[in-house]
């Protein structure tokens, strides 16, 4: 195929990758003059006239959408019974060659990539668009580390009634959701648990399911449990643990239920890593340094005190003789040192405060509203405090646990209806997410109670309408 011109503009430079449904090669356009990148459909996929009827209409679909991190689709055509998209060429490494050469990725950078992920299919959602095939060779990295998902070529435009055929199941078997394996309507949360499975391979390294057949992989999404990925990475932070596993729930409606549910709790973990980084990467006055500086400052003078200062006035009293005068004058030199290195510790002790006291004011009530709960919460000084965890989104159980792992009690659990949430899982929360209180603070919840049933009221009937109608009802008794 390289050297071939499609429809006398786009020319096959390089075949670049291939996959389940066709090969693709970096090819140049000759009428924008820049290169793109060309998937060719395979011939078995090219011969089904209802296939390709579906795909075309659906790839124009996707090439209407337009965001960041999506991989733009410029054209569907075909020429000679080849059919074939155009897409944006990017220059970079799919997510699969990361993961390899890393073996595994650290937290910062699954939650990031998760992110930008996210963010393109709560773009595709919000266009009715299922991506249905999110796995990391889908997901290419730029050299500037931008997230491209693409790819789109078995997305599925969502109706009422979305449906993989059982005998033409889509996806790839390693990420596909237990509804897919089943043959069963697909909707945006097939996505997400996809990429949830995809969030496991980058922080372990593997995906949670494999065997010999595509088959009992198959089986083992539908029926069984997943191996907690922070039992495999121990220090894998808590939050990123829960994240995954409510991504990979086998029941669709225990998963997150949409990609905006999903992108908030990504966010609020990424928040916590970027404050944490930046703290630590402050200038001069950073606190992790300061400590490093007061502590062999004190060292210092402990030394310099036992060593000379109480030694020397030891030997004055034992021998009661007057040092010559150059002795007495390195005595006096070494005194100043002393003094001044003690006022250097007071100094900084005292910078070290004021910074604390403004960030961290201490015995200062704040009132805390959310989801209708009002709350006064006393800080503490700073060696109690810890920061409250996210618990939107996540079920009771897991909310209840989350509190008391976190060294914080369990308070207030009220309900309320939700059109979002699903019953049973948290939309409110008192203290809120990524604020730092003492150990042993009550936080409250509320917990959804899925959509309100409004009950239909059925207007008055006139009194006409009454009337005809208790006339009608007595009338048949005249021939009783």
């Amino acid at each position: 195929m390289i050297g071939t011109l499609l429809l006398n503009r786009y020319e096959l430079l390089e075949k670049i990758g291939e996959g389940g449904m066709g090969d693709v090669y970096k090819a140049k356009c000759h009428l924008l003059n820049r290169f793109v990148a060309v998937k060719i459909l395979k011939s078995e996929f090219s011969m089904d006239e209802n296939f390709v009827a579906r795909f075309k209409r659906e790839a124009s679909a996707v090439a209407s959408v337009s965001h960041p991190n999506i991989v733009n689709v410029y054209d569907v055509g075909e020429e000679n019974s080849i059919n074939f998209i155009v897409m944006e060429y990017i220059s970079g490494k799919t997510l699969k060659q990361v993961i390899k050469e890393n073996v595994k990725l650290n937290a910062y950078k699954t939650i990031d990539i998760s992110l930008q992920v996210a963010k393109a299919l709560q773009c595709a959602h919000k266009n009715n668009i299922i991506h249905r095939d999110i796995k990391p060779d889908n997901i290419m990295i730029t050299e500037d580390n931008i997230v491209k998902v693409m790819d789109f070529g078995i997305a599925k435009v969502s109706e009422s009634h979305t449906m993989t055929n059982s005998k033409t199941i889509m996806g790839s078997v390693y990420y596909f959701s237990p509804e897919q394996a089943k043959g069963f309507v697909v909707d945006c949360r097939t996505d997400i648990y996809s990429l949830g499975i995809v969030m496991y391979e980058m922080v372990t390294g593997k995906v949670p399911f494999d065997a010999e057949s595509p088959i009992s992989i198959a089986m083992m999404h539908i029926k069984q449990s997943i191996v907690e990925p922070k039992e495999i990475i121990t220090d894998l932070p808590k939050t990123i643990n829960q994240v995954i596993l409510k991504a990979v729930e086998k029941e669709n409606n225990n998963r997150y239920q949409s990609a905006d549910e999903m992108i908030q709790a990504i966010s609020t973990i990424k928040e916590e890593f970027d404050f944490s980084r930046k703290l630590n990467n402050r200038p001069n006055g950073a606190t992790k340094l300061m400590d490093t500086v007061v502590s062999d400052t004190k060292q210092d003078c402990t030394r310099v005190m036992s060593k000379n200062t109480f030694k020397d006035n030891l030997a004055v009293k034992k021998n009661k003789k007057i040092l010559p005068e150059n002795k007495a004058t390195s005595k006096n030199k070494k005194k100043i040192i002393i003094i001044v290195t003690i006022l250097l510790v007071m100094i900084t002790i005292g910078v070290i405060g004021k910074y604390i006291s403004k960030s961290f004011p201490t015995s200062k009530t704040n009132t805390v509203t959310k989801a209708g709960l009002t709350k006064e919460i006393k800080k503490t000084p700073l060696d109690s405090k810890k920061l409250v965890p996210s618990l939107i989104g996540i079920t009771k159980d897991i909310a209840e646990k989350t509190i008391t792992n976190n060294g914080f009690l369990i308070g207030n659990i009220t309900s309320q209806y939700s059109d979002s949430i699903p019953k049973g899982s948290v939309i409110g929360q008192s203290p809120d997410a990524n604020t730092s209180y003492a150990k042993g603070v009550n936080v409250d919840l509320v917990i959804s109670q899925g959509q309100k049933v409004v009950p239909v009221t059925i207007p008055k009937l006139k009194d006409k309408i009454h009337k005809d109608i208790e006339n009608h009802v007595k009338g048949p008794e005249k021939f009783r």
